[in-house]
């Protein structure tokens, strides 16, 4: 068997994130303006420093993370950027997907992301079991179908969870948290039968000099 390098890339800053909203796949509405420059910043780096040289790049389905690969694409080559909704983040399901945070905090109480992972997390949305089952295919897919390859996947922060804890054989929640930048990198290489190493997780370096994230001004401020 030959070794699957699985390249990880976060989306950058999300419109969804700035507004405050849960941003399933119908009301995703791509990269805020601090979105755009992060991945202008990536591409960058990868034009610079040529440290990946993928044989695939894939993207999830959802805007944020499609418009995340068309900005950053450019510096790994000239190859296609392929689509494939399983990599998507966590569906919140028709009822939640839009819904602001607040409103959902003020309507269904917070998530307990270490509860039971069959329990229902969003009304109608995918449970996290489910979520990880789905998330687990795509892994077993991409290093099944290109196998000794180097495989780029723009993704989102929860399929990077997911991700990791299918290459670290531990249950889907539970034991410990992650917080993955955006557009920050991880690798995991599929060295054999069940069987991974993690070269890097969180690799964000090309983000010095900018802001952690939009700031937000209240309504109030009338700013």
């Amino acid at each position: 068997m030959s070794n699957t390098r699985l390249v990880l890339i976060r989306h950058g800053e999300s419109q969804v994130t700035v507004k405050r909203i849960l941003g399933g796949p119908r009301s995703c509405t791509g990269l805020s303006p601090l979105g755009r420059q992060q991945a202008e910043r990536l591409r960058d780096r990868f034009l610079s420093s040529g440290e990946i040289q993928p044989d695939v790049i894939i993207s999830s389905r959802y805007p944020r993370a499609l418009e995340t690969a068309n900005i950053v694409a450019p510096g790994l080559g000239s190859l296609p950027v392929q689509v494939d909704a399983a990599w998507g983040e966590h569906d919140p399901g028709p009822e939640c997907d839009g819904m602001k945070y607040a409103d959902f905090v003020a309507r269904f109480g917070h998530v307990d992301w270490s509860g039971d992972p069959d329990g229902v997390t969003f009304r109608g949305g995918e449970t996290v079991a489910e979520f990880s089952h789905r998330v687990r295919g795509a892994v077993f897919k991409a290093t099944s179908q290109y196998e000794g390859k180097t495989v780029v996947v723009f993704c989102h922060g929860g399929v990077i969870d997911a991700s990791l804890r299918r290459a670290l054989n531990v249950p889907p929640v539970g034991g410990f948290d992650i917080y993955t930048l955006n557009t920050a990198i991880t690798e995991i290489v599929h060295v054999g039968p069940n069987k991974w190493q993690l070269h890097r997780y969180n690799d964000s370096s090309h983000l010095a000099g900018l802001p952690a994230s939009t700031l937000i001004h209240s309504e109030s401020s009338g700013k």
